[in-house]
């Protein structure tokens, strides 16, 4: 089939490269023209294991192609994903304007049947507005169909996500966009991935349903944690016992620092405006924020516990990313950590895999700010370690070596990566979350 995708952002870019390697010939729309250059050399402005050689790949068998003309990207499909950027204000609301924008340029330029499918996370009953905006600037009755078809993509693991879903959901009104929508995910039906048919805003609502949901999971186990730092319990043990009941399973109850990134603090908050906005006092997802926002408060505070003054002390800070596998760092706990300890007039030495340029957008380096380029020149003479993201080169790392460099064998494991017993046998001081 042939695919258009408007907006080479992560998921647009992610759907566009995963459909091309399915044997798709796909045109994605960039209007930024930093973002297009590098896209046709087959770079992806974005970190994400594996997109880089699937972009190349896929470059050189001319089944993906890039432009900046809206008007080329709606002539050449009939099947037309919007997946630009929504993003939102503080009480929630999302800003639409690049979705309105998007479906006007279709209803402009459109000379035949489309249909046009709403990829990104949209607040519910967007279709209905999407499809009212193409009727108003279209110049001819021409027939189509508006359509919702949310993207479920974990960052990091994106491309495995895409090409092994859970589910497809897709939200139609029509036979002919269902029966479009059974074509271009037969790949994935025939080897027994399940298509959920809905309406438009059933799959809408889904989506922010899904992650507000996993999102009160990472709270829920949080809180759990907490009760188990005060009766020596294990959350680890507590959490595996949890998930082998199939109705809860072990997935997202993984104690921490809560949860960062593009989408769960912005669905999260999303869901609750629409819940307001239908008469909904959505208490609980109120209740989910809160938790999440004092995790990071509470690392602040058992830094601050174990150094007495953190004025002058130095602090090594292993991970910035919201999670591992990524170089996003959208509402990730380290910002608020970092922003605290270095108005203390602490000592900040500062290392991530992949994070750092964006960082520096946020964070430049100053007399007490400073980033390396290994994590062990991180830790030399520090005081403390505070380990904020889970990389897997930090679960590998040669703790004998880190405590011979650090001047107070200190750790604040802010991911429980490590055993506390096998730890402390080395001589480090280790605090984690909801361990003894």
């Amino acid at each position: 089939m042939k695919i258009t995708v408007i907006g080479a952002g992560y998921v647009g870019l992610v759907t566009a490269a995963c459909f091309a390697d399915l044997g798709n010939e796909v045109m994605c729309v960039e209007k930024v023209s930093s973002k297009l250059e590098k896209l046709c050399r087959g770079i992806s402005p974005i970190y994400e294991p594996g997109l880089d050689e699937m972009l190349q790949k896929n470059i050189k068998e001319g089944r993906i192609h890039f432009t900046d003309k809206i008007e080329e990207g709606v002539n050449f499909s009939d099947v037309i994903f919007i997946c630009v950027g929504t993003p939102q204000s503080e009480s929630g609301k999302a800003d639409l304007s690049q979705v309105e924008e998007a479906a006007r340029q279709i209803a402009t330029y459109m000379d035949r049947y489309k249909l046009i499918i709403e990829k990104s996370t949209v607040p519910v009953n967007t279709h209905k507005w999407v499809k009212k905006t193409v009727k108003r600037y279209a110049k001819n009755d021409i027939e189509f169909d508006v359509a919702s078809n949310p993207e479920f993509l974990r960052e990091g693991s994106a491309i495995y996500d895409f090409m092994n879903p859970d589910r497809i959901v897709v939200g139609v009104e029509s036979e002919k966009a269902k029966q479009i929508f059974q074509q271009l995910y037969k790949p994935f039906t025939d080897k027994g991935y399940p298509l959920l048919i809905t309406t438009p805003q059933a799959a809408e609502l889904i989506k922010h349903a899904s992650n507000s949901f996993l999102a009160m999971k990472i709270s829920y186990i949080n809180m759990v944690a907490d009760l188990c730092e005060k009766v020596g319990a294990d959350i680890n043990e507590v959490a595996d016992g949890m998930g082998y009941d199939k109705r809860i399973g072990r997935a997202f109850l993984n104690a921490g620092l809560g949860y960062g990134g593009s989408c769960f603090p912005k669905d999260v908050k999303a869901f609750v405006k629409i819940a307001e906005d239908n008469g909904i006092d959505f208490s609980l997802l109120k209740e989910v924020e809160k938790i999440n926002q004092r995790r990071r408060e509470k690392v602040i505070e058992l830094i601050e516990d174990i150094l007495w003054i953190n004025k002058d002390k130095n602090i090594a800070i292993w991970g910035l990313a919201f999670k591992p596998d990524t170089d996003d760092i959208r509402e990730a706990p380290s910002i608020d950590i970092v922003k605290s300890l270095s108005q203390t007039g602490a000592n900040l030495r500062l290392y991530d895999p992949k994070a750092m340029d964006n960082y520096k957008q946020l964070f430049p380096e100053s007399d007490n700010l400073k980033y390396v380029d290994d994590k062990y020149d991180a830790v030399k003479d520090a005081d403390i370690l505070v380990i904020i993201t889970e990389w897997k080169e930090f679960k590998e790392a040669d703790l004998s070596r880190v405590k011979s460099l650090m001047r107070l064998p200190i750790i604040v494991d802010g991911r429980n990566i490590y055993d506390p017993k096998s730890v402390r046998d080395l001589g480090f001081e280790y605090y984690s979350i909801g361990r003894p």
